[in-house]
């Protein structure tokens, strides 16, 4: 029998039964309760070196930072904190996006040079902290040009554009395109950034953007015409003096959820950056959070409720949108894998949802699965990244607990 095509180190099956990291995860869920987490510890470490592997193949200073609000949690920040001293190659940094995640960082070992922020509407209280601990700033608006300046000024800073096109899982994670976006200073506006870095004394010595969230392989050509855009505002800021010296990419690399979905060539991705970055003479900084983490956990749960509804399986789940809001949000697809039966044939045509009382409280709709009675553990696959960390107590019921396993 040909393998699921999910199945890799450390995500397997034995004698038909879903383990992750050698342990079988529906045992772990009768040990533990539903809903849990489970974390392969050894998988974050893999993704980043892979990752860290094909930027250094292509020739060009990099700098790898993981997106801290994919997964805030300690246990995961110590295998990336673990993975290389600061400063040395192998090291990891950070990308945060609030006070709350520059304070989580330094707490959990990182200095302050290792992280950047890049935020969006940031505010006095914000800027607090931001200055307090000298962080370096990547700013999205004029208006946050002149509020930084009028606190900090004489220092250094980025701006993230608005590239103008995005690419995306889908259509409504594509941060960039057509219509505005909160997201950028768009090359209309270039000129009067400059002009307000240049009243309040500001050097300019980043470009950042962020084309998007959850991208395929099949995205790369949209990448690509962001980065380009990114290059043009490379060559203008120095035209006017900024001695630009790093251009942050931004995240949005995805990780494939279903068996027709392909992961981006990460020799292709690398070769893209060496080709439009390579001549600038810049270090090109990476910030993927999903590629990082998402497939390094899978979220279990328990099915109670099977039954027919106007020729309609509903699958009844005892999780909600609460602790996995990917499908629910992001329009995310997740596969999902009955425990005791992880090889069998995907004969049934089902719809998979939440106990939240909430129309849309759904994990899949016209899903392929294997046949599952009541009672039955499943595992949702790709709950490394955002699920956790996005968690809440939406109608009181709880938020799922976490065990990290070592291979």
């Amino acid at each position: 029998m040909v393998a699921p095509w999910w199945v890799r180190p450390g995500l397997d099956i034995e004698d038909g039964h879903l383990r992750i990291a050698g342990r079988k995860a529906e045992a772990l869920a009768r040990e533990h309760d539903t809903p849990l987490f489970i974390y392969d510890r050894r998988r974050f470490a893999e993704n980043a070196r892979r990752l860290q592997s094909a930027l250094a193949d292509a020739g060009i200073p990099f700098r790898l930072r993981f997106a801290l609000k994919a997964n805030p949690l300690p246990e995961v920040l110590a295998v990336f904190r673990g993975m290389g001293a600061a400063g040395s190659p192998d090291s990891i940094g950070i990308d945060a996006c609030s006070p709350g995640e520059v304070e989580r960082a330094i707490d959990c070992g990182w200095q302050p040079e290792e992280i950047s922020f890049t935020g969006t509407n940031v505010s006095e209280r914000d800027l607090d902290v931001l200055l307090a601990r000298r962080i370096h700033v990547n700013l999205d608006a004029i208006s946050q040009v002149e509020r930084y300046g009028r606190r900090s000024p004489g220092t250094r800073i980025g701006i993230r554009i608005d590239p103008g096109t995005g690419a995306g899982y889908n259509a409504h994670l594509e941060y960039a395109g057509d219509r505005p976006t909160k997201f950028g200073i768009g090359p209309d506006r270039l000129g009067d950034a400059i002009a307000a870095a240049g009243r309040h004394d500001l050097t300019i010595d980043t470009v950042h953007f962020h084309a998007g969230s959850g991208w395929l392989a099949d995205g790369l050509p949209a990448f690509e015409a962001a980065l380009v855009a990114a290059v043009d505002a490379v060559d203008r800021l120095r035209a006017a003096g900024a001695p630009i010296s790093e251009v942050n990419v931004g995240g949005g690399l995805g990780m494939p959820a279903r068996d027709d979905e392909r992961a981006v060539n990460l020799d292709a991705y690398a070769a893209v950056l060496a080709r439009h970055l390579g001549p600038l003479g810049v270090v090109v900084a990476c910030e993927p959070g999903d590629y990082l983490s998402k497939d390094a956990a899978i979220l279990l749960a328990e099915v109670v409720t099977v039954e027919r509804r106007r020729e309609v399986t509903f699958v009844g789940l005892d999780i909600g949108w609460n602790v996995n809001c990917s499908y629910f949000i992001y329009r995310f697809a997740q596969e999902i894998v009955v425990c005791r039966a992880a090889d069998a044939t995907r004969s049934e045509v089902v719809t998979v949802t939440g106990h939240i009382n909430e129309a849309g409280d759904v994990f899949a709709e016209d899903y392929r699965m294997a046949p599952v009675k009541e009672g039955d553990v499943v595992a949702i696959l790709n709950a490394g990244g955002y699920l956790q960390a996005m968690s809440s107590t939406h109608c009181l019921r709880p938020m799922g607990t976490a065990i990290f396993l070592d291979r």
